[in-house]
């Protein structure tokens, strides 16, 4: 840049002394031969004329070098503007596909009173590889002024849509504490219905105004779509992986990637036939646990990351922080770009997974919690630490600094009863014993 700067530089210094030289000729030139005319009667009136002609002439020099002057400036202030201007992105990989023939994937942002959804904003637009490909919709609940200002401060950058009803949510008396999760269920329906209804996209991936997306957050979700639209044993794509610690994660490993059975959310992708199935019994509040009950989860699974592309900086909300402080503010977030459209994500279809990660599994040796917590054997290769009620599971998750709650019996992160993380740089499998037939829902 400061190269091509010098060179800007030099190519005007050139034109101004081109100008001067021009300058120069045109006072030396000899005016145009006119017809005799008699000789003055008086000798001193004939040299009026040419103090008239240099003085226009001098004008009109000075205003051409006042112009080529400014144009220098001009310059000047671009140079130092792109050089300043310049950021770094993630690579661009080619697809081996032209744009117009990938598939357009919006990013659904749900807002409500967070001003600070600038900070969310800032990276997608950031991030993402094409605004044709990937539009974002912004959708406000609440009709927080401040938090509208920001959002329209984008211009046409985003979509800014409002949801129109803002009233109170009629709840039973004893959730009357629980009013802002109806708002949040009626919020995501109706902007969900605007993306799959109104606007006729077919996949949309769903972030809310208190997440920061990664450098490949675009890279990762447009390579597993494909997975998605042909595997009906999958039902959403998930940034997020709810035991993601610093410490519990392989952050070498970043283009790792599994099946899980517990729904994730916090940075999720889905297809409108998915929506097609859920809108009609959409819950009144609640709607990410109803998510992981049985009756919506059908025994579909949802692909998430080793480390996350997402992580959330609301403490504040409707949750008042919940597992915020001890958890989530603790997620790593991948910072590493990771090429997976180049990259053969077949792996992932449930019957070559499930022989894989289940012989990966139940080949591992079996160790208990304290020599895990010692630093069992010599290598670091995994180990399998396996539980055999809900009882054992729960206190084995919690020495170990996982996420210990079960939705509907399934464990977060789960494959199968699975939780596969990091302890003392080696992989552990926390694991039920190799018969295991099923979650039972009695596990919440």
């Amino acid at each position: 840049m400061l190269k091509k700067t010098r060179l800007a530089l030099g190519g005007a210094a050139l034109f101004l002394a081109w100008n001067g030289l021009l300058l120069l000729f045109l006072w030396g030139r000899p005016t145009p031969s006119k017809p005799a005319q008699k000789s003055p009667k008086n000798p001193l009136e004939s040299p009026k004329l040419l103090p008239a002609q240099l003085l226009q002439l001098a004008q009109d020099a000075e205003a051409e070098l006042r112009r080529q002057r400014d144009l220098l400036l001009q310059i000047q202030r671009l140079s130092r503007h792109k050089i300043h201007q310049k950021t770094p992105k993630p690579p661009q990989i080619s697809t081996g596909a032209a744009e117009e023939d990938l598939p357009v994937i919006p990013v659904l942002v749900l807002a409500c009173d967070r001003s600070s959804v600038r900070r969310c904003l800032d990276k997608i637009l950031r991030y993402r590889p094409s605004a044709r490909r990937f539009p974002v919709i912004v959708s406000q609940d609440c009709g927080h002024a401040e938090t509208a200002a920001v959002i329209a401060s984008y211009g046409q950058a985003v979509a800014h849509i409002h949801q129109p009803d803002l009233s109170d949510v009629p709840v039973p008396p004893e959730h009357r504490k629980f009013q802002g999760y109806y708002k949040i269920s009626r919020h995501y329906r109706w902007a969900l219905g605007q993306v799959f209804r109104t606007f006729r996209y077919r996949a949309a991936i769903v972030v809310e105004d208190d997440l920061e997306v990664a450098p490949d957050f675009f890279e990762y979700f447009q390579a597993v779509l494909p997975i998605l639209q042909r595997d009906p044993t999958l039902w959403c794509v998930s940034a997020w992986n709810d035991n993601g610690k610093e410490g519990l994660v392989d952050s070498s490993k970043a283009e790792l990637l599994y099946r899980t059975d517990f729904f994730p959310g916090l940075g999720w992708l889905l297809l409108a036939e998915l929506w097609d199935e859920l809108e009609p019994k959409w819950p009144a509040a609640f709607w990410d646990d109803w998510m992981r009950q049985p009756e919506q989860r059908r025994g579909r699974s949802c692909v998430r990351p080793e480390v996350s592309r997402t992580m959330t900086f609301g403490r504040k909300g409707v949750s008042h922080g919940q597992f915020f402080d001890q958890y989530l503010k603790f997620i790593k977030l991948n910072d590493r770009f990771v090429p997976f459209t180049q990259m053969d994500l077949s792996y992932l279809k449930k019957d070559r997974y499930e022989r894989f990660f289940l012989q990966q599994v139940y080949s591992a040796p079996e160790v208990k919690l304290d020599e895990l917590q010692k630093g069992f054997g010599k290598d670091l290769g995994p180990v399998r630490l396996q539980y055999r009620g809900r009882d054992s599971f729960k206190a084995l998750a919690k020495a170990l600094g996982l996420m210990d709650d079960l939705k509907s019996g399934v464990p977060r992160a789960g494959y199968r009863g699975v939780v596969s993380f990091v302890c003392r740089g080696r992989r552990v499998f926390l694991a039920p014993p190799q018969d295991w037939t099923g979650y039972d829902p009695s596990w919440s």
